[in-house]
């Protein structure tokens, strides 16, 4: 039972909860609405986008797996930043992740109000839908989730788990039926003429973020039983069936409607290729039904993690002392963070009302790029400082992983920034505004000015010689 002022949260949580958190933040609403996108640009070769995605992904989450097992620690990549930097950069780090996670839930939230619309409107038009009504069911699933968040950990972990195993399932179905009738013509020519390989590049910029997700399991470390083992093997499991499946998808995707009409289908590629193809299903009818059915599973859960995952990170902030003390205390009652849940609520219901929906990817994806970098040199850095430091999983090839993982991070950074101005300004103002909160927060925290006996100029004057 937590006691009143607890600042170090119980376990709950064992290694399918935590992998099914991983996962259920990676499948969110990424592989339905962007698969379509990414073949508008790359053409056949969106399937390699997704690889090489998984690729990049993949050295950072090695990274990841290192650090979580060195420094069992709940708050992810801003518990490993603090561990290893000044406390001006670690804030920042915590502020960035923060907010991509807040950001990010205002994305899933407004993508199962408008799944949500679609699949009730296929079996009784009466539901009212609109911008206005969208942003309504938004608003009510992020209250939902923040009260089941609040109430308990445990509970909140269990619903991910379920709902995550089913949306797995209803696209693995899609893989299964597709994988019949897919035509290898399809994939002829690979890469978009006038354009070549060079093409892949934008596109693994703007589908990044369907790979962001396994990061979040080591924002709940400390709630996870046996962390030093159980996160390592969590962040693994996710990314590798993940990346299966993203690339099942994809295949099916590409070879049953082929890339061009995919590209111009967009955001409902994934269900107009299901309606080319899959028989009716009982209770639902058409595949396309499936599809939408199994968006509306993968936002709630994808929401659920980052509501998750960002109120772990200000709740870490909070007991460094980082953010105000009272985001840093475990509820006597529920034995959760409610005041860093209550908190990360409120960017995400403002996220949710007012940002631009259309960036909103972008800036996330930004973000997270930005902290995946920090953190792979956080392995660099660590490993030099602290060699002896305990680290039941120890990456292979140091240091050649960090480093691929910092380059590949960095140009995936500038190709979603190269064309996309406001990202740049959101991300420069969002930390420049971070640099200034922190500066105030430690004015605020120092102590009274010393006595003049005690200044360093006189602590020098009465150093010996």
């Amino acid at each position: 039972m937590a006691q009143s002022g607890d600042r170090t949260p119980q376990a709950h949580l064992g290694l399918l909860d935590a992998t099914m958190v991983g996962m259920g933040a990676m499948i969110g609403a990424g592989i339905f609405v962007l698969t379509g996108l990414a073949a508008e640009i790359a053409g056949p070769a969106a399937l390699l986008v997704f690889i090489l995605n998984g690729l990049v992904t993949t050295f950072t989450g090695i990274c990841y797996a290192e650090l979580a097992s060195a420094i069992p620690k709940s708050g992810g990549g801003y518990a490993f930043v603090r561990e290893v930097f000044s406390g001006p950069t670690s804030f920042l780090m915590g502020w960035m992740l923060a907010f991509a996670y807040m950001i990010a839930g205002a994305l899933y939230a407004l993508g199962f109000a408008s799944n949500f619309v679609e699949f009730v409107h296929l079996y009784w038009t009466g539901l009212p839908g609109g911008e206005i009504w969208t942003i309504g069911y938004a608003l009510l699933i992020v209250v939902g989730l923040i009260v089941l968040n609040a109430l308990s950990t445990a509970a909140s972990g269990g619903a991910e788990t379920i709902i995550t195993i089913i949306k797995i399932v209803i696209l693995l179905i899609f893989a299964a039926f597709g994988a019949a009738v897919v035509d290898p013509q399809n994939f002829q020519p690979f890469f978009r003429e006038n354009a070549g390989a060079v093409s892949v590049l934008p596109a693994m910029g703007l589908t990044f973020i369907a790979f962001e997700g396994y990061d979040l399991i080591t924002t709940v470390t400390e709630e996870v039983e046996n962390p030093r083992e159980n996160i390592p093997k969590a962040i693994f499991i996710s990314l590798v069936a993940t990346v299966l499946i993203y690339i099942l998808v994809v295949f099916v995707a590409i070879g049953t409607l082929g890339a061009d009409e995919l590209g111009r289908a967009g955001e409902t590629g994934i269900a107009n290729a299901a309606e080319s193809f899959m028989p009716p299903i009982p209770l639902l009818g058409s595949g396309a039904a499936l599809i939408v059915f199994g968006a509306v599973f993968s936002t709630v859960s994808a929401l659920n993690a980052v509501v998750l995952a960002s109120s772990r990170v200000v709740f870490a902030m909070g007991r460094e002392n980082q953010l105000p003390n009272p985001l840093g205390q475990i509820s006597a009652t529920y034995g959760t963070p409610v005041y860093a849940v209550i908190a990360s609520a409120l960017v995400m219901l403002l996220g949710v009302a007012f940002v631009p929906i259309e960036q909103v990817g972008r800036v996330s994806s930004f973000f997270f790029l930005i902290s995946f970098v920090v953190v792979n040199y956080s392995v660099i850095r660590l490993r030099r400082e602290r060699p002896n430091m305990r680290r039941p999983f120890e990456m292979p090839l140091y240091p050649v992983i960090p480093i691929a993982g910092i380059v590949l991070n960095l140009i995936l950074s500038y190709y979603l920034l190269r064309d996309d101005p406001f990202t740049l300004a959101v991300g420069v103002g969002w930390i420049a505004l971070g640099g200034a909160l922190y500066g105030a927060w430690q004015w605020q925290q120092s102590p009274e000015e010393p006595a003049p006996a005690e200044t360093e100029e006189a602590v020098r004057e009465s150093e010996p010689v």
